[in-house]
């Protein structure tokens, strides 16, 4: 029987687990929650995860959230090649500190924004605008020396920045001359065989929120 993975297409960090599963050639059972519509209030919800946030990942019982959890969980699991989450101690402290990035500052930043549009805001404050530059500079500066986040290899760690970065730029633009690293980077992820899992939902996500602002 499949994982379940409680999702929406919309969240950076629900892309990020279904991109690492694809990788690794495991088949998840999707359970689509409506954030927009408050899926993740409903008590059935919060039972599994009292954080009320997706994604969960529901093994036959075993209940893990948070994405850089799950896909770690999943990779140490079901993988038979380790790459995207090496057991080296140094190449996965690396990977470590690139998550611990995204989860603290980079997704932190965005989901700032995000929820200023949700709440019904028609302008992004410069505060929240230059809090997103300074993480995307931070960004620049880790690629400067290698080809992926965390070194010459692809991890778990490219696969949640750039799911997060693809989201945040519908909000606050990034200027891929100012940021040339990030450029070339996104470039390469790209040509993943299922990037489109990213194009997917934060098309969407541009979508929706561009139309928050301007009505």
């Amino acid at each position: 029987m499949a994982p379940k993975l409680y999702m929406t297409i919309l969240s950076p960090p629900v892309r990020a687990v279904l991109m690492c599963a694809r990788a690794i050639d495991l088949e998840l059972e999707p359970v689509e929650v409506d954030l927009l519509k408050g899926d993740h209030l409903k008590p059935e919800f919060v039972k599994i995860n009292p954080l009320h946030t997706v994604p969960v990942l529901d093994d036959d019982g075993f209940i893990v959230q948070d994405s850089h959890a799950i896909m770690s969980y999943l990779i140490g699991k079901y993988a038979k090649d380790k790459s995207l989450y090496p057991t080296d101690v140094q190449k996965r402290a690396l990977i470590d500190q690139r998550l611990y990035f995204d989860s603290g500052i980079l997704f932190v930043r965005h989901l700032r924004v995000a929820l200023h549009v949700l709440g019904g805001q028609k302008t992004i404050p410069e505060e929240y605008s230059s809090a997103v530059q300074e993480a995307f500079g931070f960004l620049d500066t880790f690629l400067k020396d290698s080809k992926y986040v965390a070194g010459e290899n692809l991890s778990i760690a490219d696969l949640s920045i750039i799911n997060t970065v693809s989201n945040v730029r519908a909000l606050v633009p990034l200027d891929e001359t100012k940021y040339p690293n990030i450029a070339s980077w996104k470039k390469t992820l790209e040509t993943l065989p299922y990037y489109e899992i990213n194009t997917e939902g934060s098309t969407l996500f541009k979508t929706i929120f561009q139309n928050m602002l301007s009505t």
